[in-house]
C-alpha cells in the first residue's frame, strides 16, 4: 500500500510540474530601426513595480546591429508586463542626457507609445497568458 501511495505522490507531482513548466512563455522582442552598430542594445522586462525604477524582472543585452535586433525573454510566468529598450551607444549601461534633458541615445518600449515626458506603466503594458509572443518596438 505505501508504495501505490509513493508512485501516486510521485505521478501527481511530475505532473504538477510539467504543468508549471507550460505555463512558463517565451517573448520575442524585434528592436526595428537601429541606426548604427555602435554599442549594445539594452532590453527589459518590466512589471508595475519595477517599471522606470533599474533594472527590470529579466534583462537582457545584445551588441547592436544596423537595421534590426532580435532577442527573447525564455520562462516568462504569466502577468502584466512592459518591455524598455535602449540603444547604449557608449555602452555605460544608463541612458544619458543632453543639457535640456533630451535623451541622447535611441530608445523604445511596448506599445510603441509616443509620449511627451517619461513613460507610464499603463502606455507600454500587455499582458502574458499562455502563449508565446513577439513584439516589435521602433526606435
Amino acid at each position: 500500500m505505501k508504495k501505490l501511495a509513493f508512485i501516486i505522490g510521485v505521478f501527481f507531482i511530475s505532473i504538477t510540474a510539467k504543468a508549471q513548466e507550460q505555463e512558463l512563455v517565451k517573448i520575442t522582442v524585434t528592436i526595428e530601426n537601429v541606426l548604427n552598430d555602435n554599442g549594445i542594445i539594452l532590453v527589459s522586462l518590466h512589471n508595475e513595480d519595477t517599471f522606470m525604477k533599474g533594472a527590470g524582472v529579466i534583462d537582457l543585452a545584445d551588441q547592436a546591429q544596423k537595421g534590426e535586433v532580435t532577442l527573447t525573454f525564455e520562462n516568462v510566468k504569466p502577468g502584466t508586463y512592459a518591455v524598455m529598450v535602449l540603444h547604449d551607444e557608449n555602452e555605460n549601461n544608463r541612458m544619458d542626457f543632453e543639457s535640456n534633458g533630451m535623451p541622447k541615445e535611441s530608445y523604445g518600449m511596448s506599445g510603441n507609445a509616443m509620449v511627451m515626458g517619461p513613460p507610464t506603466f499603463n502606455d507600454a503594458k500587455f499582458e502574458v497568458a499562455s502563449e508565446d509572443l513577439e513584439l516589435k518596438i521602433r526606435f
